[in-house]
């Protein structure tokens, strides 16, 4: 597989992913993620896209908090 970025090579590995959600930084840690192994561009398939959003959405409810850190494997898909 080639990056769309930079047309290097592209390995299955592991990431972490975070966001900003009202003020809550959401770190979401060892998310299954395709990585370019030239630029570093990472990306996600459809369903791991689904299920990112899915925590983020459910980690926005809960108590005001200033950051928040989940395992992605620890999550129930």
């Amino acid at each position: 597989m080639t990056c769309f970025m930079c047309k290097g090579t592209v390995h299955g590995g592991f990431s972490t992913f975070s966001t900003d959600m009202s003020g809550c930084v959401i770190v979401i840690k060892n998310v299954p993620s395709s990585i370019c192994e030239q630029c570093g561009e990472t990306s996600y398939s459809d369903d791991v896209a689904r299920q990112i959003e899915q925590i983020v959405n459910n980690m926005s409810g809960l108590a005001k908090t200033e950051i928040a850190v989940v395992n992605y494997s620890g999550i129930a898909a």
